[in-house]
């Protein structure tokens, strides 16, 4: 929170310091204003135009203190300024590419990372970052790494890790709006690596390993789910169309055969099997009595010739 400075305190306007300076501070200072315009006249002028005559580049400022006061920024190309009593602080206004220094911090989840981070900056207000800040590249560099340790300790790992963008503009929110009374416009904050313990990497490679295989899980039992309802409907279609099981033994064996296999083994429907062994049992149970088996019944000679004591044989039907 920005500390108040009193009503009183605070120092008045330019135009108020101008207009309470007089008696001999004023004359002093037309007079110092009049010799720095004699000293521009020949012979001697000569040798002050090297002082006076002043070259800024198109990407430079130069901001202009006579007495002590600020007369304002000229540039860019060439100008006059009057010797003794005028002073010139040139200012760059290209943007300038600082790296942060890598800060360890505490998350909110009290883990331990050291985050270092790119900040662009350019100066927007050339009066201001020569009047209003000593020196804006050092308290820039200084708001930044302040501001780096405040947002990473609110946030949480998996959010420094996953919302990189989110993070990234509100630092670059805070540095700007810190830096804005000083004449310098921060663009864009980025942060360039974020270093984790050891323990925290093994721990975190455990466990996206773990996810891994739960993916894999996940699609495994989805993938046997799709194929045993496609083998239930195919055994509904083989059901109502029972040649298409033979054709299928067919298109079996003809992969079989296709290796060059020395044994084949070919499957035998069990209806095939039921309709043999009922063709079987019909085919020796059929005769003139309807059917039923016979039984015969005898000695194994069947007369005196036989040589045995067997009683004659008997057929007969066995209800």
């Amino acid at each position: 929170m920005a500390t108040q400075i009193p009503p009183e305190l605070r120092p008045p306007p330019a135009d108020e310091r101008l207009g309470d300076e007089g008696g001999l501070a004023s004359v002093l200072r037309v007079v110092l204003t009049v010799f720095a315009f004699i000293l521009l006249i020949p012979p001697w002028g000569f040798i002050v135009w090297f002082y006076s005559v002043k070259i800024v580049q198109e990407y430079e400022r130069g901001v202009i203190f006579r007495l002590g006061r600020l007369v304002g920024a000229k540039g860019p190309g060439l100008f006059v300024i009057l010797p003794i009593i005028d002073r010139m602080v040139k200012v760059d206004l290209r943007t300038v590419t600082m790296d942060v220094p890598s800060q360890e911090c505490i998350t909110r989840d009290n883990v331990t990372v050291k985050v270092n981070a790119v900040i662009y900056f350019r100066v927007t207000d050339p009066e201001d970052s020569v009047v209003a800040v000593l020196d804006h590249f050092r308290a820039t560099s200084q708001i930044s790494q302040t501001t780096l340790r405040s947002v990473l300790g609110q946030s949480n790992l998996d959010d420094l890790l996953s919302e990189r963008e989110s993070i990234n503009a509100q630092l670059q929110q805070i540095i700007d709006e810190q830096t804005e009374p000083w004449g310098v416009k921060v663009s864009t904050v980025e942060v360039k690596d974020v270093e984790l313990p050891q323990s925290m990497q093994r721990a975190m490679a455990r466990q996206a390993e773990a996810e891994r295989e739960r993916r894999a899980k996940i699609i495994h039992a989805e993938g046997e789910q799709q194929a045993s309802e496609r083998l239930a409907e195919a055994g509904r279609i083989m059901a109502a169309e029972p040649a298409t099981l033979q054709l299928r033994f067919l298109q079996t064996l003809s992969e079989v055969a296709a290796e060059k296999n020395s044994t084949i083994v070919f499957p035998v429907p069990v209806d095939l099997l039921n309709l043999i062994v009922n063709a079987s049992s019909t085919g020796n149970g059929t005769g003139g009595d309807g059917g039923r088996p016979r039984v015969r019944v005898g000695n194994g000679g069947g007369g005196p010739g036989g040589g045995g004591n067997e009683p004659p044989s008997r057929e007969g039907t066995v209800s």
